[in-house]
């Protein structure tokens, strides 16, 4: 009898080697976007010491110049040190774009292994005159990564379970690793996301007591362990046929109360066309509506503090299942993924950054006094709405009351700017995104002038070999280049 890997497995290996390119136009252009936006977080989050002493170590500085530099550093690291190295920048500062359905996350988490892995083969095969990645690679490798991770998540409600989602970068970053690692073999992928599924972690660390900076660096762990399995399947390793359907043993049995996964729809590149971009505000996205309507709110609000009765919030279910937060807030982790802070922040300040969930910034006693006015319940439309696929809506609405009865309008947000229907509202404002990031952390330097001029024109960095793109992000190259001129 013929071993056949289960149908999930295979159909996800079948896309990921499938020839020629997938993705619309819109597509790539969302993708090269999203690529800008994924390195302006990981710069960004370079500015603030506990990130940047987490990914970078003194003995990263010897490494062989043959090894994939870290954007925004002096750093070279082995592919997979690099995937964690990459990926945990973009997301450490919960700024990166999102996908929301039953299961939710972040696609732009792949990028670590994306760039890792193309980077680390070019370097490799440029001495022996073989194929190398260009920038167009990456962004069609990163269209087929946020395909499969954010199909997944349609229909499958990994949470449900107490399973974290970032066992979706796992499979979505093994399974685009190894394509490129392969030459598109479907039987070494299959075996990379075969053994991706056996990989299941818990989201303990996402949810009090436990919140904690895990959750600004399991993304990262998850894109190094997927171009580790990559390089394991390239090396022979055998696949697990039935990782998913085999009777006690597999992931549905023992992870997934019985229940099949199943793909919600055929693999095209939705999920890149739909991608969720956080254009403003760093903050998990349930609740980005509600910051942007207590931003709306903050004329009218600021010089009132002490007369708030009472904020209502209407929200969807899942963000009272994930972000409705009462009580002590003990860690940046913590606050970013409160409903009530966010909102409470915006409110005050008219403005919520990524500095607002310091220590220092959480110590201003207005915060706590209108998170203990405030009421957070669901609206059931609006749960209807988020799992629609045809709106995939997170809304949101919000209304201050106070002693004297009076109170505000309601202020309903129902599509956040980063959604697709406001793409092109967000467009310019992500660009300044990025500037703002790169000048946070780098100042007025060469580095900021040289990154800055590269992105602003998008479609020209597609013929880029992806070589030459890091070595234009990395600190180490760019003083090379300057001492060169």
């Amino acid at each position: 009898m013929t071993n056949r890997y289960d149908e999930v497995i295979a159909e996800i290996a079948e896309y990921a080697c499938r020839p020629g390119e997938v993705g619309t136009d819109e597509a790539f252009r969302t993708a090269r976007l999203a690529l800008m936006d994924s390195i302006g977080c990981a710069f960004l989050a370079l500015g603030f010491p506990a990130c940047r002493d987490f990914i970078t170590t003194d003995g990263a500085l010897d490494n062989s110049r043959g090894q994939t530099p870290i954007p925004g550093t002096s750093h070279f690291k082995s592919a997979s040190q690099a995937a964690f190295d990459i990926t945990t920048a973009i997301r450490w500062l919960d700024f990166n774009d999102t996908w929301l359905a039953k299961e939710w996350g972040h696609p732009s988490d792949n990028l670590g292994a994306i760039l890792a892995a193309t980077d680390s083969i070019s370097r490799s095969r440029r001495e022996l005159g073989g194929h190398t990645f260009r920038v167009r690679d990456v962004l069609e490798m990163t269209i087929r990564a946020y395909e499969i991770q954010g199909i997944l998540a349609l229909d499958n409600a990994f949470n449900r379970v107490g399973i974290d989602h970032v066992l979706l970068v796992k499979i979505a970053s093994a399974a685009v690793a190894a394509a490129a690692m392969s030459d598109s073999d479907e039987e070494i992928v299959s075996s990379a996301v075969s053994h991706a599924w056996l990989d299941a972690t818990l989201r303990t660390y996402r949810h009090a007591p436990n919140t904690n900076a895990r959750k600004s660096w399991a993304a990262g762990d998850a894109a190094s362990r997927g171009v580790s399995l990559a390089e394991f399947a390239l090396r022979g390793m055998g696949g697990c046929y039935s990782a998913l359907t085999a009777p006690n043993y597999g992931f549905q049995d023992v992870w997934f109360e019985g229940q099949d996964v199943t793909l919600g729809r055929p693999l095209t590149s939705y999920v890149m066309e739909n991608v969720l971009f956080k254009v403003k505000y760093p903050a998990e996205f349930h609740g980005q509506t509600a910051v942007e309507a207590g931003v709306a709110l903050h004329p009218m609000v600021a010089h009132r503090l002490d007369e708030v009765r009472k904020v209502e919030i209407k929200t969807q279910e899942p963000a009272i299942r994930i972000i409705d937060k009462k009580g002590e807030l003990n860690n940046p982790a913590d606050r970013d993924h409160c409903i009530q802070y966010m909102t409470a922040v915006a409110l005050i300040n008219g403005d919520v950054t990524s500095d607002d969930y310091e220590d220092d910034a959480s110590n201003d006693p207005r915060i706590d006094a209108l998170r203990e006015k405030m009421v957070v319940s669901e609206r059931p439309e609006y749960t209807t709405e988020y799992l629609d696929p045809e709106k995939r809506s997170i809304a949101n609405a919000l209304t201050v009351k106070f002693d004297d009865g009076s109170s505000t309008d309601e202020v309903e947000v129902r599509f956040p700017i980063g959604h697709r229907t406001r793409r092109t509202e967000a467009i310019p404002l992500l660009f300044d995104k990025l500037n703002g990031n790169l000048e946070s952390t780098f100042g007025d330097s060469d580095f900021v002038r040289e990154v800055g001029a590269r992105f602003r024109k998008l479609e020209e960095l597609d013929e880029m070999p992806v070589t030459e793109f890091m070595d234009v992000l990395s600190l180490d190259t760019q003083v090379e280049r300057t001492a060169e001129n």
